[in-house]
């Protein structure tokens, strides 16, 4: 009788078994491209709630319920996604391998700033261009203000001479109109906007994701023009690397640079750090021999980490901590101590910028809830000043007391809740509280800057998809600004006390015409406080004198109304990507900050400009970009912008203080932005050893003021256009898996494209200065490491 029991039970657990076994099919395979494996990619089924990771060695391996079909779907970033189609078999195990193909116009790649969530950058309702390791690369980039000139609409300019201000414009606009974010948080205050640029070195920038127009309904204020997202390197791979580049500027000026970077991730891929850093060293450069930099001498040294652990399968904590500190110095006779030159502006930064997020997520991966917080601070020790050319004791003394500190902090904190609904439509909410205090104090000239802004914001917006074609974004921002700041010069005193709430709504259209083209259309409503930024925080010099920005009495809020619309047409077939993007945008400025020259001298022979209230301004034009690659050795891409601007009345831009001669100076439209501007990229790369990349940026023709340093009268500037072209041949020599070196040499600015008629001697105007940031450089390069 219990043999009888047994002998039923035995077949009842083999029917059952055989069953299961016919219940659940396993795929599993490689994942390759060329001769190397991808780890960690992202292996799932179409449409499922089904996926996986390959390991470290790029197998994989899923077990799923047996259907008539299967959509397996393969993804990484940097490579062209790629799926593949099994239809029902009785098979219980199916090996399945995968050659991926490089995304070399970044077609597939994941980005999050168009809507705060990650999305793959063709299916974005909203246009976002991106800048990749690969392209500030290919144009021997140091730092962020080299590779910004390399999307559409963005132009990275140069701004003064004795300290090298560089500021982003989008569309025309004002660095600060754009908001400049690390890793998606708005820490970039106004005073790293002033030589920010310069301090953020390109090895630990993952990408740069570039969003035009109208992006204060997500990032809060200040993002009327756009946003830059800078994105650092997260850990991903066993890597290691240290590089080093020697340059020369016009062939006699030394730039020194060292890189390394070093990753460990975890085997079961739930924990990783990444360490880097950064040195660099530059001389000052003189371009006309007339004793006074162009090029200011420029130290600066970076390290920093980013980690991440996973307490569980659907919970990740990730901290990022960046240290710099740069010292930078221009105006003449450098070898002596500053008070004793002609003109001299030192600054010396100590910059931390940190940062920590927790996100979960739900078990089905419908819900994501984030909580984050991100710092940065610095302190700054300046001298801005000298004898200008005089040597009398009132001089003297003035020149001894010109220097000057800096406290600046920047904090953000917030929380964020993604919703995906069965439909495919997505609700994202949040709120984030913004603060920002600013001192900056030169005692020998009476100057303060005193600012507190205080800012509490909540967003929503909400992602309709009715059917695969047609997608809406439809969001809004409700943000309270408080702005209490003091700010005085030479005796005169001027006070900001608001405290105002502002809605920013945001709507965009996308739909897809057909399978390659894709309509976009957008707008969205921005706003910018009455406060200091950039351009008040830098202190230039005309005619051996400081200048000085101060706000005016009664500054009233600064909007802005934003239209878009763009066609995009993106194919691939076969090895061929094709890639085509025109873009139109109008944009409005109601009460825009505008910057009039006074024509006064204060008592401390300091020269004193003014933030006013200008009459509304429009900013019109048009963005294109064409890429193809035929194949994986062939890469090119142009893009530009064409676009004009103009104000509602003539702007006045000089004020005359009634010296006799000299007349008041207006304008109709703005200063210093060129109706044509553009960039071109070309890469041949026949093999893994070998590679060519061309290069180039054009600048068109613009209207710069300059000031007569013998009377300090403005006179505007018709200057000529400028093509700064580079070429960079690199070579790869692997040793094996583990050990790699890359060799790398090349010319910036071929044709030495530069400004000629720079300004000389102690009375100079030194925001005089326009085109390309170098005249042409010769520099080598090598690479060591692990660098797959």
């Amino acid at each position: 009788m219990l043999a009888k029991i047994f002998i039923k039970l035995f077949l009842l657990l083999t029917v059952f078994k055989v069953h299961a076994q016919h219940d659940y099919v396993i795929i599993k395979g490689k994942v390759m491209s060329g001769d190397h494996t991808v780890p960690f990619a992202s292996v799932f089924v179409k449409n499922g709630s089904h996926g996986t990771t390959t390991n470290v060695k790029g197998i994989y391996e899923l077990k799923l319920v047996k259907a008539d079909q299967y959509i397996i779907t393969v993804s990484s970033q940097g490579f062209r996604t790629i799926s593949k189609t099994i239809q029902y078999t009785d098979q219980q195990v199916i090996d399945l391998d995968f050659t991926l193909i490089e995304d070399a116009l970044g077609l597939d790649e994941v980005v999050v700033s168009a809507t705060r969530n990650r999305v793959e950058r063709k299916n974005t309702p909203v246009i976002v261009s991106t800048l990749k390791p690969r392209l500030l690369t290919a144009t021997q980039s140091i730092s962020l203000a080299d590779g910004l000139n390399y999307a559409p609409g963005v132009r990275v300019e140069t701004n003064c001479q004795n300290c090298g201000f560089t500021q982003v414009r989008l569309n025309g606009l004002d660095g600060g109109y754009t908001q400049i974010l690390v890793n998606s948080r708005p820490i970039f205050s106004s005073l790293l906007g002033v030589y920010g640029l310069e301090q953020i070195p390109t090895n630990i920038i993952e990408r740069v994701e570039v969003v035009r127009s109208g992006g204060s309904a997500l990032f809060g204020s200040n993002a009327i023009a756009g946003t830059v997202n800078v994105i650092t390197k997260d850990p991903i791979l066993n890597t290691w690397e240290i590089g080093t580049n020697f340059s020369l500027v016009n062939g006699e000026v030394p730039d020194r640079n060292i890189t390394f970077n070093t990753s460990v991730v975890a085997d079961d891929l739930t924990s990783g750090v990444t360490v880097f850093g950064a040195y660099r060293n530059r001389e000052e450069f003189d371009a006309n021999d007339d004793g006074f930099t162009e090029l200011v001498e420029l130290r600066n040294t970076t390290i920093g980490a980013k980690a991440f652990v996973k307490p569980t399968e659907r919970s990740r904590v990730s901290v990022n901590l960046n240290a710099i500190r740069e010292y930078r110095r221009g105006g003449d006779r450098l070898f002596l101590s500053p008070q004793f030159t002609d003109i001299t502006e030192e600054l010396d930064h100590d910059t931390f910028i940190g940062g920590a997020d927790y996100e979960l997520i739900s078990t089905d991966e419908s819900v994501k809830f984030s909580i984050y917080t991100s710092v940065s601070h610095t302190d700054r020790d300046s001298f801005y000043g000298g004898l200008g050319g005089s040597r009398t004791r009132q001089d003297s003394i003035l020149a001894n007391n010109s220097f000057g500190t800096t406290k600046d902090l920047a904090l953000v904190s917030g929380t964020q809740l993604t919703k995906a609904f069965k439909n495919n439509d997505i609700l994202t909410v949040g709120a984030e509280y913004q603060l920002t205090h600013t001192e900056d104090q030169i005692p020998g000239y009476n100057r303060l800057i005193d600012q507190n802004v205080n800012s509490i914001g909540a967003y929503a917006q909400y992602e309709w998809k009715p059917n695969e074609k047609f997608t809406t974004l439809l969001g809004a921002r409700l943000d309270n600004v408080a702005v209490d700041g003091d700010y005085s010069i030479g005796g005169i005193r001027r006070g900001v006390d608001i405290s105002q709430t502002a809605f920013s709504p945001r709507l965009t259209l996308s739909y897809l015409l057909s399978k390659e083209l894709k309509f976009r259309g957008g707008y969205a409503r921005g706003f910018r406080a009455p406060q200091a930024f950039n351009e008040e925080l830098h202190v230039s010099s005309v005619g051996g004198e400081p200048q000085f920005v101060i706000l005016s009495e009664a500054l009233n809020t600064e909007y802005s109304n934003a239209y878009t619309g763009s066609f995009n047409y993106s194919k691939t077939t076969g090895l061929l990507q094709l890639d085509f993007l025109l873009e139109g945008f109008y944009t409005t400025l109601e009460d825009p900050f505008t910057l009039v020259s006074t024509g006064a001298v204060l008592e401390n022979g300091s020269i004193l400009e003014e933030v006013r209230n200008g009459s509304g301004a429009q900013v019109y034009g048009t963005n294109f970009e064409f890429g193809v690659s035929p194949n994986p050795k062939w890469q090119f891409q142009l893009g530009g912008s064409y676009q004009k601007t103009a104000y509602d009345e003539p702007q006045l831009l000089f004020e005359t203080d009634g010296t006799a001669g000299e007349s008041d100076i207006t304008i109709d439209e703005f200063v210093r932005v060129p109706d044509l501007y553009g960039y071109l990229n070309a890469s041949w790369i026949p093999g893994e050893s070998f590679n060519i990349d061309v290069t180039g940026v054009y600048t068109g023709e613009m209207t710069v003021p300059r000031v007569i340093s013998d009377t300090g009268f403005l006179q505007l500037n018709e200057v000529n256009s400028f093509f700064d072209a580079n070429i960079k041949l690199e070579s790869h020599v692997d040793f094996n898996e583990n050990f790699m070196i890359t060799f790398t040499g090349g010319v910036k600015n071929i044709f030495n494209s530069y400004q000629d008629d720079f300004e000389t001697g102690p009375a100079r105007d030194s925001d005089y200065i326009y085109g390309p940031g170098a005249p042409r450089t010769f520099f080598i390069g090598v690479k060591f490491g692990k660098l797959h």
